[in-house]
């Protein structure tokens, strides 16, 4: 099977992209958006629309694959590239990418996504969202030349075994959004509800209590709400605000999580970044120490990092170096999805958590394609996306497992 033809349509993401910096440097919202002007390079706006672009691969049987290009909320933050505005890499796509892809064999999809990956344009790498939707078409027409799910080929060219259940999901909210919170409980959302604590004052408040009142009101609401056999995980993630509001203080911070963790209690809690240093170097060691501490401390809480752990290399780092529970291996970050497969089974190897995430600002294609992901390399849980109404992202990646494993093990009883 060869690929034909390459076509590019401007589409929609599934949310919008924030200015980190200027949210975190005290911008004052107006309802949905901030009237204050961004900071970081690249937005027109603090709070602006997330661009995306469709790619479609038309194979030489006249099947058809596609997949998306996006980037994250928090776009050139941490290390990332800068935000992604669609017009500005159309052209790339419609020429030296769909150059580079007319023709070639669409047999199997590790070798030909690693040259995607490696492809330079005037001597620069493409962007991470363009490497990130080329690579989905490439596993999608890779499936269907070999008549298999996504799921199926990964499991065949990277010799792991998939799961024959659904990967838990967890479920995103904004911490204002409380009826969201009840959408998860009576779905028995296994993990709930990420949330979004971006500024210390306005989130966490002068001395934490503003967190410690959303710990302990959504404890209460999920024991009221929930059934017996519901118990799920908290997962808090704080872009960094604790360790603001603790001038980076390890003793400080291991104590107030351990207050948090009480605050969940009977629940296990997650916090996703509660430290965002300065650099990679920076954040490890933080990291590693804070996980040192909160082992001194018998405090049950796992340390979940994001930021400054972007790519497939810096993944590996932090997996050896140990500087966290689990890893949240943001699929559009790694730029193609391959690095997605690598960076999970990396994990598993060296022991560490591994989370599918990737971002609200995805779109309907790209949560299908990380469920397959998810799906064949046994992640530990998954992000529900796109969007934060939560019943939209939960319902594409379960009822895309589901059909996955009913595939599957309608194949295996042949």
């Amino acid at each position: 099977m060869r690929i034909e033809n390459v076509l590019s349509c401007t589409a929609m993401a599934g949310y919008y992209n924030k200015d980190l910096a200027a949210i975190k440097a005290g911008a004052v919202p107006d309802g949905f958006v901030f009237r204050s002007d961004p900071m970081t390079p690249g937005f027109k706006m603090i709070t602006q629309p997330g661009e995306a672009i469709s790619v479609i691969l038309v194979l030489s049987d006249g099947q058809i694959a596609f997949g998306d290009c996006f980037d994250v909320v928090f776009a050139g933050a941490a290390g990332r590239d800068r935000v992604f505005r669609a017009a500005e890499h159309q052209d790339v796509i419609q020429g030296e990418i769909a150059d580079f892809l007319k023709g070639r064999s669409i047999n199997g999809f590790k070798e030909l996504a690693q040259s995607v990956e490696e492809l330079t344009v005037h001597g620069k790498r493409l962007h991470t969202a363009v490497r990130y939707g080329v690579t989905q078409a490439i596993l999608d027409g890779a499936a269907k030349a070999n008549h298999a799910t996504m799921a199926e080929l990964i499991q065949s060219e990277y010799g792991c075994r998939m799961s024959d259940r659904p990967i838990p999901l967890l479920a995103c909210t904004t911490n204002e959004a409380k009826l969201n919170i009840d959408k998860m409980i009576v779905k028995k959302v296994p993990y709930l509800p990420h949330g979004s604590s971006s500024n210390v004052l306005r989130d966490l408040g002068t001395k934490g209590e503003k967190l410690i009142e959303y710990a302990s009101w959504l404890t209460r609401r999920i024991l009221s709400l929930r059934e017996p056999d519901y118990n799920p995980t908290i997962h808090l993630d704080v872009y960094g605000t604790i360790g603001e509001l603790f001038n980076l203080q390890i003793p400080q911070i291991a104590q107030f999580i351990g207050r948090l963790s009480e605050e969940c209690e009977p629940f296990s809690l997650m916090v996703e970044t509660p430290i965002l240093a300065e650099s990679m170097e920076r954040q490890i060691a933080l990291c590693k120490d804070l996980r040192g501490m909160l082992s001194d401390l018998s405090i049950p809480v796992k340390v979940v990092v994001d930021e400054w752990c972007n790519t497939l290399e810096d993944i590996k780092l932090f997996a050896r170096e140990k500087a966290a529970d689990v890893i949240q291996i943001k699929t559009p970050d790694l730029g193609g999805i391959h690095n997605t497969v690598e960076a999970v089974l990396t994990c598993k190897k060296m022991g560490v958590g591994a989370y599918v995430g990737g971002t609200v600002n995805g779109t309907d294609q790209s949560a299908r394609v990380s469920a397959h992901v998810a799906l064949a390399t046994r992640a530990e849980f998954m992000l529900a996306k796109p969007g934060q109404g939560v019943d939209e992202g939960l319902m594409i990646e379960y009822n895309e497992m589901q059909r996955t494993l009913a595939l599957a093990h309608h194949r295996s009883q042949r």
